[in-house]
């Protein structure tokens, strides 16, 4: 419980928040408010927001109630925090101003609408906000119009079209900021008044020493998605609505991303190069072109992060049962399946051995280089013996792809080394994979296990 003496920290702190920012009032229109260093312009509707005022809301720590002051210092501070993280420093100039129009939110799912306009003479940008959304939300908004404005820096003169920001790097950078300092960079509206005077609702938490704390809390049950997904997210998993998986995953690609020699100082020439890049997969590829030569060699690294941080600490492992349904879901491909041409289609699952048979060459290969990882992660957190169940279905998975793979051998004459294809045929591996299954249910049917049910068809 706060004393007089920290309910006044509370109350001073406000007021410095209000004081630090411009404002002015433009008789009886929208407020407008300009953050210290200028960049920030804020505007509020005048009319009333019921969302903003009401006691369950205030209460609910996974939202920020957005006022214009404080949104002033806050989007300052956030500026910080992300330029911190790319190497840059606080003095840093920019090129253009940025926006922010706050509205009366009508739910708590409101949409966020970010808009850049071109010169001249500079790069302008509008990120319209609810004035109560999730701080995922605000985070991730503010990251990508900021993001935006540090690429668009080095636009062409007379181009018409803003940069296209990678959705991982706004997301991972948004969640590394919420998890360095969440209470700097997020400064909600007043919760409550008590004798006339605003107090502020403050949420202690305790910074760990690892920055990936939260993102290994979320990963410890489900697998880091591939650099694929990553570079598709749909909307429920930017806002978080997937267990906060894509976050998460985000926000460790980004750590991992960074943390490559002259990693940050990598991660601005890639901004620098946007604008004059068809799409940010190519400036991705030609920033980072002495750690990934090809896209491929993207994923071969993440995988192997991937695995060695889920081996850091992989926390305890799953129950028998548990591990055995686990593995079954491992080992099983969705596909849609339609009963004929007019039919609509029908998620259904099917086996490894008949993606092996059925499925095209590149499709079948991506689909076990994800099936292959799967089950590295999973082998930390299955119990005996389905990790010995895991680990015999990835080398056999391993044994396949790598026979995929262009090898050397001296040629009989020359002695010089030319390429060939080691054979690894399908049958052989379908063969192990059918014998690893025959193993698989009679370490169940010894552990006396009900056998799980799935919506699949024969392989």
């Amino acid at each position: 419980m706060s004393g007089p003496r920290e309910r006044c920290a509370i109350i001073l702190g406000l007021l410095l928040a209000a004081v630090c920012a411009h404002s002015q009032v433009a008789g009886p229109g929208p407020q407008v408010i300009r953050s210290l260093s200028g960049q920030f312009v804020i505007t509020a509707s005048p009319e009333f927001s019921l969302l903003l005022h009401r006691p369950d809301v205030a209460a609910n720590t996974n939202f920020v109630r957005l006022e214009p002051a404080l949104l002033a210092v806050a989007a300052e501070r956030f500026k910080l925090s992300l330029g911190h993280a790319l190497g840059l420093k606080p003095e840093a100039p920019w090129s253009g101003k940025i926006f922010l129009a706050l509205r009366p939110a009508r739910s708590l799912d409101d949409e966020v609408y970010v808009t850049a306009s071109p010169p001249p003479p500079n790069w302008n940008y509008r990120l319209a906000l609810p004035d109560v959304l999730s701080c995922r939300r605000y985070a991730r908004s503010l990251a990508t119009v900021l993001l935006l404005e540090m690429a668009n820096r080095h636009h062409a003169a007379g181009a018409d079209q803003a940069a296209e920001i990678p959705p991982w790097l706004a997301a991972g950078l948004a969640q590394s900021a919420l998890a360095d300092d969440v209470a700097k960079i997020i400064l909600s509206a007043p919760a409550r008044k008590i004798d006339d005077l605003a107090q502020s609702r403050l949420t202690n938490s305790l910074q760990s020493l690892d920055p990936l704390a939260g993102a290994r809390r979320i990963l410890q049950n489900d697998p880091a998605l591939t650099f694929e997904q990553l570079s598709w997210p749909g909307d429920d998993q930017l806002d978080g609505s997937d267990g906060g998986v894509y976050l998460a995953s985000a926000q460790l690609f980004v750590h991992e991303l960074l943390g490559l020699k002259n990693g940050a100082a990598k991660s601005r020439d890639l901004l620098a190069r946007l604008p004059d890049c068809r799409n940010w997969q190519s400036a991705f590829l030609a920033a980072f072109h002495e750690d990934f030569p090809r896209a491929l060699d993207v994923e071969k690294w993440w995988a192997l992060r991937v695995v060695t941080f889920a081996a850091h600490e992989s926390g305890p492992r799953w129950p028998t049962e548990v591990s055995r349904a686990r593995l079954a879901a491992l080992l099983n491909v969705p596909v849609t399946f339609r009963s004929n041409s007019n039919a609509l289609p029908v998620p259904v699952g099917i086996s490894l051995q008949s993606a092996l048979k059925n499925f095209a060459p590149a499709q079948r290969d991506a689909v076990l280089r994800t099936k292959l990882r799967d089950l590295q992660l999973a082998e930390f957190r299955l119990a005996p013996p389905f990790n010995l169940l895991a680990a015999g279905y990835r080398s056999v998975l391993a044994n396949y792809l790598d026979g995929r793979k262009p090898a050397l051998r001296p040629a009989p004459a020359s002695g010089l080394p030319v390429t060939t294809h080691r054979s690894l045929s399908v049958a052989q591996t379908i063969e192990r994979l059918d014998a690893l299954d025959a193993n698989r249910r009679a370490v169940e049917a010894k552990l006396d296990l009900l056998p799980r049910t799935l919506n699949s068809v024969a392989p």
